[in-house]
């Protein structure tokens, strides 16, 4: 009897979640805590908040996988609409730190609301479509444009490029999914390269210089170009194997910087070298697919932007934030999802994979 129980109990707090991607998660998750373990120089209160939050994360997700993706839909209008009244806020009433005005106050938190766009964006631009799914036309397209725009011009103020890249990213990604001519894509593509003298003439100093840091680190080797070299140095030293658990010298000497959050995997790769990156990306790898093979079965057109929005939106961070620790491209301050320490970004990452697991779950019956 009490087997039987145990028995579904499991099934029943199992059965709204994706198998798989569970599986592959909880290895990336495993991964991140001996990580941070070495990075934080053995940080017990660290690896405790990580608890925590992953902890939230997983019943966040366990909630949304729950739902229906026809009930999460009708929450995209009001969500996008205060996401956006948010984003006014910061810029009227907004919290200036280190020369960004990226924080509300909202009483009992301070809250950064351009990590809202990233989920209500795509979410906005799936029910669009799927609301006119029988009629589209271009007025469409450029009628979902305007909504993508609108967000990632008030995150560009404030200034914050990295968000602002990842905001239109997921929106561009739900208009590709949406069907997009592949004519607009490459014609946008040849006038985004046109317009990049005028692009650089509006970028803030500091943007300017980390493109100039990225062609040329060692030209500011105590400065700008500090990260990048020292990441690099971490990386190169790892070699096959890695210099072991707890035994980077690059870490533990205090070389490299943000090394919990945004430059844990120059961490991680100075300590299990390439074998262990290779591990780590045949993960990051599984859950990509994992989440493809829901978007191509998902039996609507909703389900169908979203996963395929959110999928895409996950690959940018792994491949940004790797590229910018390699040193490929520029430093934007982008998180490793699931490996880097931070509650914000863990949550809605969170938040987008639990709506992802909904829309299989309706697939599966």
């Amino acid at each position: 009897m009490q087997v039987s129980l145990a028995k579904r109990l499991t099934r029943a707090i199992m059965d709204p979640l994706d198998g798989w991607l569970l599986a592959l998660l909880a290895g990336v998750f495993v991964l991140s805590m001996i990580a941070l373990f070495s990075a934080s120089n053995q940080s017990w209160a660290k690896i405790d908040n990580k608890l925590v939050y992953t902890a939230l994360s997983l019943l966040i997700m366990w909630l949304l996988a729950r739902l229906s993706p026809q009930t999460v839909m009708h929450l995209a209008l009001p969500l996008y609409v205060a996401g956006v009244l948010l984003l006014v806020g910061v810029e009227l009433f907004g919290i200036t730190v280190n020369g960004s005005t990226r924080w509300l106050n909202v009483g009992i938190a301070r809250i950064q609301p351009s990590e809202i766009m990233k989920i209500a964006l795509p979410m906005m631009l799936a029910w669009y479509f799927q609301k006119y799914e029988t009629t589209l036309n271009w007025r469409h397209y450029v009628v979902a444009a305007v909504l993508i725009v609108i967000p990632g011009l008030l995150i560009l103020k404030q200034p914050d490029l990295g968000t602002a890249t990842l905001v239109m990213g997921a929106g561009f990604f739900a208009l590709f999914f949406a069907g997009l001519s592949w004519k607009i894509i490459i014609g946008g593509g040849v006038a985004f390269l046109a317009s990049l003298p005028v692009v650089w003439n509006l970028m803030h100093d500091y943007q300017r210089k980390r493109v100039l840091t990225l062609i040329d680190p060692m030209e500011d080797p105590l400065g700008a170009g500090y990260h990048i070299i020292q990441s690099m140095i971490a990386i190169g030293s790892g070699g096959v194997w890695g210099k072991g658990w707890l035994a980077g010298s690059q870490t533990h000497l205090d070389y490299i910087p943000e090394r919990t959050t945004d430059f844990i995997f120059a961490v991680y790769s100075e300590e299990f070298g390439l074998a262990g990156n290779l591990l780590l990306l045949a993960l990051y790898l599984g859950i990509i697919s994992r989440c493809l093979l829901i978007t191509a079965r998902a039996p609507t057109l909703y389900g169908r932007l979203l996963a395929g929005a959110i999928t895409l939106s996950f690959f940018v961070y792994v491949f940004v934030n790797m590229g910018m620790v390699a040193g490929i491209l520029p430093v934007v301050g982008v998180p490793l999802p699931f490996m880097s320490y931070g509650g914000t970004a863990t949550v809605s990452l969170a938040i987008g994979l639990g709506m992802l697991m909904g829309i299989g779950k309706l697939q599966r019956r």
